[in-house]
């Protein structure tokens, strides 16, 4: 038996949560890998789930976590043995299937990465999602031309949403790797001094950004963009990227609806990159781990992560909708 956060659905259609032990049998027999969670990440996927929003879960009880790490029980794939360090993102584990608020999880090998042998399973958790997320947005920018600029005048990448999850984590490997990075977010105050630990170099307030200007084009001023908002400020954005610039889309907290104007296309040739860190292949994931191991800024990490446990997460959950929560939070198995 082990502790795991199981939600039940009751007859009024409200989701409750409650922490039970259970066995191997309550995980069923769908997938290959049997795996002792070690660490678990926190996000704002998991808040909608815990709390019954969305419709993220259809079939009930369900252990929600959309992802965790740790270490390989039991195997009938060739790809990994008993003893392995793995980790497990997207394909809506902890939606359709259950995830990682557990102390054990039995999952596809295929929606499994092995872990970079230069990283923990604790510290691949801190990273979580939101890394991943970065760093495919990072490469699509790269993909478009995107090379840092030199000089006292260089102009700075933007990254939107920056005292989150995938904002932090997003300003931190870009000032790693050179690029002087713009950082957007409605605490200043209260973030400011942890957005500069993580590298900005210019903190923008959020309302700079959020309302709708009276020309479709501004003032040619980001070099690219990470957004984690969409919505109006995205569209606020596009008109001030630089010629060629482009945004990697990664999040709405802003909105769904996209009040745009064609302008930035046509006349600087701008782009606009969907990021999508769900359904991505196997090899993409793996590559991306990878240069995370490679190229993060690993010191960085402890300045970012908050640990919890499983009775914390309720708590939790409802933080992270609220927008209150600063860096990541880490479910300690």
């Amino acid at each position: 038996m082990f502790d795991a956060l199981v939600l039940e659905q009751d007859d009024a259609g409200k989701t409750r949560s409650e922490i039970r032990q259970v066995d191997n049998d309550f995980l069923g027999e769908e997938g290959e890998v049997l795996v002792a969670v070690e660490y678990a990440g926190v996000n704002y996927k998991d808040g909608l789930c815990i709390n019954g929003l969305g419709r993220l879960i259809r079939e009930f009880p369900r252990i929600p976590g959309v992802e965790f790490s740790g270490e390989v029980l039991e195997s009938r794939d060739a790809r990994y043995k008993q003893g392995d360090k793995v980790i497990a993102t997207g394909w809506r584990i902890g939606e359709i299937s259950h995830g990682g608020y557990a102390q054990r999880a039995r999952i596809k090998a295929d929606q499994l990465v092995p872990m970079p042998a230069s990283m923990t399973t604790r510290q691949a958790m801190i990273l979580g999602t939101p890394g991943l997320t970065a760093m495919f947005g990072l490469q699509a920018l790269e993909a478009h031309g995107l090379t840092p600029s030199k000089g006292d005048d260089a102009a700075e990448v933007l990254v939107t949403g920056a005292a989150g999850g995938v904002g932090s984590i997003s300003v931190a490997l870009l000032s790693a790797l050179g690029y002087r990075v713009a950082a957007v977010t409605g605490r200043i105050d209260a973030s400011g001094d942890f957005l500069r630990q993580m590298g900005a170099h210019t903190l923008i307030a959020r309302d700079d950004l959020s309302e709708a200007s009276a020309r479709p084009l501004e003032s040619e001023r980001w070099l690219s963009c990470i957004d984690n908002v969409g919505g109006q400020m995205l569209a606020r954005i596009l008109g001030q990227l630089r010629y060629g610039g482009s945004v990697a889309a990664i999040g709405n907290a802003g909105g769904n609806d996209l009040p745009a104007n064609v302008l930035p296309f046509l006349l600087r040739g701008v782009n606009l990159l969907g990021i999508d860190s769900v359904f991505q292949p196997y090899e993409h994931r793996v590559a991306a781990w990878e240069r995370l191991a490679a190229q993060f800024p690993m010191e960085k990490l402890e300045t970012i992560v908050t640990e919890i446990n499983l009775g914390s997460l309720e708590e939790t959950s409802k933080a992270i909708l609220k927008g209150e929560i600063q860096g990541r939070c880490l479910v300690c198995l």
